[in-house]
C-alpha cells in the first residue's frame, strides 16, 4: 500500500519550488513592509501604490492563467476589474449603516465582486471560447469596451423605498437620506476607503493558492494539454470547452476580486479607469514576466507599476524612459545566451540538490 505523504514533504518537494517561493515572497514583502510602515521607513507615494500593487497583481496572476496556461489571449480582464470594483462599491454603500465593521464589509465585497465577475465570465465564454487565437482576442477586447459605455450610462441609487435605477438620463429622485452608487460619467463618488494592504496580501495569497491548486490537479493538466495539442487532447477524451471554461472563469473571477479591492481604495472611481490600456498593461506584466511564470509576473507588476511614479520628477521625459525600459528588458528576457545561462544555472542548482540528498 503506498504511503501518504506528509504536509512537509509536499511542502518540501523540489517539484513545487516555484510555488513556495511566490508564497515566501508574498509573506516576505508584507511583513517587510509592515514593519517599515510602522516605522515611518516607507514614503507616502509608496505607501500609496501598495494596495493598488497587489491590485494588479492579483489581475496579473489570473491573466496568466490564460495567457500562460491556458495559451488563451484575454484582453478583457481590465472589463472584470470593472464589474467587480463598481459591484463591490454598490455593495460596499449600501451595507454601510448596516455593518460597521470595515473588514468584513470589505470581504463581502470583494465577495460579491469575485461572483458577479464569474457570471459575467460564463456567460461570455460560452460564445467566446468558440473562437481561437486573434478573434478571442477581439470579442473579450470589444467585451471590455462594452462594460465600461455600460457603466458609464448607469445610474444607481437607494433610499427609504428601495433601489432605483436609470440609463442614459438621470431620472433617480432620492428621498432626502437616500445616496447614489453609480452616477453616470462621474461613476462612484463619496465611497468609504475601506481597503488595506493586508487584505490585499491577503487576496494575493488566496489567488495563489487557487491557481497552483488548479494548475497541479488533473484538470490543470487538462488546460495545459489542450494548449499545447489540442488534436491530441481531444483524442484523449479531454472536454476542450469545459478546460477553457474553467480558467476563463477563474481568471475572472480573480480579476473581479482584484477591482472589488481596488475600487474600494478610493473615494472616487470613473469607468474610464479601466479601458483598453488597462487590459494592455495587466497583458504587459504577464509576457514581461514571463507566460505561465506567476513569481515572474508579480515582480514584473511590481516593477512596472512603481516604475513611472518613481520617474514622475523627470516629468515629460519619464514615460519616454519608462517605454524604452521596457523595450531593454524584453530584449534582455528574450536573449537566447541569458536564457541559456539561466537554464544552465537552474539545472546547476537542481542537480546540486538531488546530490546533497
Amino acid at each position: 500500500m503506498k504511503k501518504k505523504n506528509s504536509f512537509l514533504s509536499v511542502l518540501l518537494d523540489t517539484r513545487h519550488n516555484g510555488r513556495n517561493l511566490s508564497f515566501a515572497m508574498v509573506i516576505a514583502a508584507w511583513l517587510i513592509l509592515t514593519v517599515l510602515q510602522k516605522s515611518g521607513g516607507v514614503s507616502s507615494l509608496v505607501a500609496g501604490l501598495l494596495v493598488p500593487i497587489t491590485c494588479y497583481m492579483v489581475a496579473a496572476l489570473g491573466l496568466n492563467l490564460n495567457v500562460g496556461i491556458s495559451g488563451e489571449l484575454n484582453l478583457g480582464q481590465a472589463g472584470f476589474m470593472s464589474v467587480g470594483a463598481f459591484t463591490a462599491v454598490c455593495v460596499s454603500g449600501y451595507l454601510a449603516s448596516a455593518i460597521g465593521i470595515a473588514p468584513v464589509r470589505l470581504a463581502i465585497a470583494m465577495v460579491a465582486g469575485a461572483l458577479v465577475a464569474v457570471l459575467f465570465g460564463f456567460l461570455i465564454g460560452i460564445p467566446v471560447l468558440k473562437l481561437q487565437g486573434d478573434y478571442l482576442a477581439i470579442v473579450t477586447l470589444a467585451f471590455g469596451q462594452i462594460i465600461k459605455s455600460l457603466i458609464t450610462n448607469m445610474y444607481l441609487g437607494f433610499d427609504e423605498n428601495g433601489f432605483q435605477f436609470s440609463f442614459v438620463q438621470n431620472n433617480c429622485s432620492l428621498a432626502p437620506g437616500g445616496k447614489m452608487l453609480l452616477n453616470g460619467p462621474m461613476g462612484a463618488t463619496g465611497t468609504q476607503r475601506i481597503s488595506t494592504f493586508t487584505a490585499g496580501v491577503v487576496l494575493v495569497l488566496i489567488a495563489l493558492i487557487i491557481i497552483y491548486n488548479l494548475i497541479y490537479s488533473k484538470s490543470g493538466r487538462a488546460i495545459m494539454a489542450a494548449r499545447d495539442n489540442r488534436i491530441a487532447a481531444e483524442l484523449s477524451g479531454i472536454n476542450i470547452s469545459a478546460t477553457k471554461m474553467l480558467s476563463f472563469v477563474v481568471s475572472a473571477g480573480l480579476a473581479g476580486a482584484a477591482g472589488a479591492l481596488y475600487g474600494l481604495n478610493y473615494s472616487t472611481l470613473v469607468p474610464n479607469k479601466f479601458d483598453f490600456n488597462t487590459s494592455i498593461l495587466i497583458l504587459v506584466y504577464v509576457v514581461l514576466g514571463g507566460l505561465g511564470n506567476m513569481n515572474g509576473a508579480m515582480i514584473a507588476t511590481v516593477v512596472l507599476v512603481l516604475l513611472p511614479e518613481l520617474l514622475r520628477s523627470l516629468q515629460d521625459y519619464r514615460m519616454l524612459i519608462y517605454a524604452v525600459i521596457l523595450i531593454l528588458i524584453m530584449i534582455l528576457t528574450n536573449n537566447v545566451t541569458i536564457k541559456t545561462w539561466v537554464k544552465k544555472l537552474r539545472t546547476g542548482r537542481a542537480a546540486g540538490g538531488k546530490e546533497v540528498q
